[in-house]
């Protein structure tokens, strides 16, 4: 059986929630992500309300993603910040970097775009192995 520590995987969920919201707001990308996307960062802004729904739905990918993370952390025995670097490294490559590229390749998504969400990737899979592995 594996221990999963369900506060730990909240706690994370929460972290990299919060985390990507700055990624994508005013603070950080908002303007670029906006712009590669074809709209204007000012005139989004000025309409912008927080969607509810989408929010509530976010969260849950972040806690579903928490929860996926922190079986393999346990599964895996990764311990230690060095080896949830080390893990979170490997999944960022593994799996958004190598889905990212595709969608630049074939469905001509702008590589700066790929990029910022490439960050925030990397960011969430940095984030979480470091919580769910420091909280055993």
């Amino acid at each position: 059986m594996v221990h999963v520590n369900y506060l730990a995987v909240l706690v994370a969920a929460v972290a990299v929630f919060v985390l990507g919201w700055l990624w994508y707001s005013p603070l950080l990308f908002y303007k670029p992500w906006m712009r590669l996307r074809g709209m204007d960062p000012v005139a989004a802004m000025a309409g912008a309300k927080m969607p509810g729904g989408k929010l509530l739905i976010e969260l849950v990918r972040c806690l579903v993603l928490a929860y996926v993370i922190a079986r393999f952390v346990a599964l895996l025995g990764v311990s230690g910040g060095l080896g949830a670097v080390h893990f979170g490294l490997s999944l960022w490559v593994g799996f958004p970097v190598i889905l990212l590229t595709g969608s630049v390749l074939w469905e001509n998504i702008p590589w700066k775009l790929a990029a910022i969400h490439a960050g925030d990737w990397l960011v969430k899979m940095l984030v979480i192995p470091i919580i769910v592995s420091a909280w055993r």
